[in-house]
């Protein structure tokens, strides 16, 4: 089954680093997050990845070029520089017609997370929807106060949400392709996964353990100042 990884965006909130590569090749550790993400999939028994390039995908070619990891396949599809997450998807297509299975395996290159991926899988094949999507529930970045009669009851400091978004890691059915344009506007998490929604058609496997989006400065330094501690939930191949 092949895994379809979205690594053509700009990551403008996280210029501090997307300015000189593309976001998929900032660094945790003494790798990019990109290889992390892959190497969980690898873990689980996935090795067949789809690469959407954009934005400097020149950069994310030359660190395979040179960095090589003998049982992964790797696939670097040109989806465009400006392109929506929607169009980049439904450019590989192509990529996926030699591929008997009807599902492929979709996350963004910016989100880790210690998921059991092949759990998500099963959950995917029993509800028999078109997608599934993880959903998390991230630290809130904020301080949370129970106000009653102008004082303050309790205190959370950086509480866990508690509404669930999306945190990536699909399982999508071959059938998505007939919600998805290639027209470079077209936006998988906009009407695409509205319209599945409506139908039925869109399942969510919730995933109540670590989970970090990569989507500005201080979200990497959190994850380096984990990974420097020895801290690293998402390495479950160390474990």
């Amino acid at each position: 089954m092949k895994v379809v990884i979205l690594c053509g965006g700009r990551g403008t909130r996280l210029r501090e680093e997307t300015e000189f590569r593309p976001k998929p090749m900032v660094m945790v550790g003494n790798q990019p997050i990109l290889w992390h993400i892959m190497k969980l999939y690898s873990y689980h028994g996935f090795n067949d990845f789809v690469l959407c390039l954009g934005y400097k995908g020149g950069m994310i070619k030359d660190y395979f070029d040179k960095n090589q990891i003998p049982n992964w396949k790797i696939t670097f599809a040109e989806t465009g520089l400006e392109n929506e997450t929607g169009s980049r998807i439904a450019q590989i297509k192509k990529y996926l017609d030699e591929d008997w299975d009807d599902n492929f395996l979709l996350t963004y290159g910016d989100g880790i997370a210690n998921i059991d991926i092949n759990k998500l899988l099963n959950f995917h094949k029993e509800k028999k929807a078109v997608v599934t999507l993880t959903g998390v529930r991230p630290t809130s970045p904020f301080g949370v106060v129970e106000i009653q009669d102008g004082l303050a009851k309790s205190f959370r400091e950086k509480p866990k949400s508690s509404d669930w978004v999306n945190g990536g890691f699909f399982v999508c059915n071959k059938k998505v392709f007939d919600y998805l344009s290639s027209d470079d506007s077209c936006v998988l998490e906009q009407e695409p996964l509205r319209a599945l929604a409506v139908k039925g058609e869109l399942a969510a496997y919730c995933h109540d353990d670590f989970w970090q989006c990569v989507d500005t400065f201080k979200d990497l330094k959190g994850l380096a100042h984990l990974y420097n501690q020895g801290r690293r939930p998402w390495m479950v191949w160390e474990t």
